[in-house]
């Protein structure tokens, strides 16, 4: 069960959105500490290369490819982790796209997939975990929000709508799940100097995106993965369930 750092030896933490960014980077932390990895993502060879620096180093890794917008692949994740490990006690919800353009001009289809991506699949991992850590009588659901989940802004509507979900899911989980003894954390970046905003479809979006980390000293993947740590390594009585984290320099 977790409870500290020594503690992840012999847990097990499954990460979507591993392949990159802060996914990869909360992978790191964690197989760090001694926590067996379920990697899931689109991108199998990135997955692969990241699993085996997991195992060079001695740590216990598992390559899941998962189409979080499939949700058979979600389910299939979630059975895949379990079978291989036998149990497992933090599920880190990461995976999510950032296609910011205005509404007016605005592709449908990149809306449902923010919808899809961002919101379902995290709802789908969720729902499909719960069972086993329910009859495991702990557990801990880590998902990754956004400032954007807080405080709306022009051109990211779609984006937005998708995050201030997250955030109203992840608290009424909270209240459903507590007496499980499950914890749940909510994590809320500022600006990360990641490759999400390299998919924004709008070049004028883009453009002032990218002034703007430029503008300041972002965030880092591990920025993020240090609070990710923090929360999932407290003692079992302790559930951190909100981390508001932004760069200095931003507003």
């Amino acid at each position: 069960m977790v409870g500290s750092s020594e503690a992840l030896d012999g847990s097990v933490a499954l990460v979507t959105g591993a392949s990159s960014g802060i996914g990869e980077a909360t992978v790191e932390a964690l197989a760090d500490e001694g926590a067996r990895i379920a990697l899931a993502a689109r991108r199998e060879s990135q997955l692969r290369e990241l699993a085996d620096r997991i195992e060079a180093d001695g740590g216990d890794a598992l390559v899941v490819p998962t189409d979080v917008t499939d949700e058979s692949d979600v389910q299939e994740m979630v059975e895949t982790t379990h079978e291989a490990f036998g149990r497992l006690d933090i599920l880190v919800n990461n995976a999510g796209v950032m296609l910011l353009e205005p509404l007016e001009d605005a592709d449908t289809n990149n809306l449902q997939q923010m919808v899809d991506v961002n919101l379902m699949g995290l709802m789908n991992a969720t729902h499909a975990a719960l069972p086993i850590l329910q009859e495991q009588g702990h557990g801990h659901i880590v998902n990754v929000s956004s400032v954007a989940g807080r405080q709306a802004s022009p051109n990211a509507s779609g984006y937005n709508a998708t995050k201030f979900g997250v955030n109203g899911f992840t608290d009424a989980l909270r209240q459903e799940v507590t007496q499980d003894g499950i914890r749940t954390t909510l994590i809320e970046p500022g600006v990360v100097d990641t490759e999400l905003q390299d998919h924004i479809p709008d070049e004028n979006a883009k453009e002032s995106i990218e002034d703007w980390v430029e503008s300041m000293d972002p965030l880092t993947s591990d920025d993020i993965a240090r609070a990710i740590h923090y929360a999932v390594t407290q003692p079992q009585h302790v559930s951190v369930n909100e981390i508001l984290i932004r760069p200095t320099q931003q507003q």
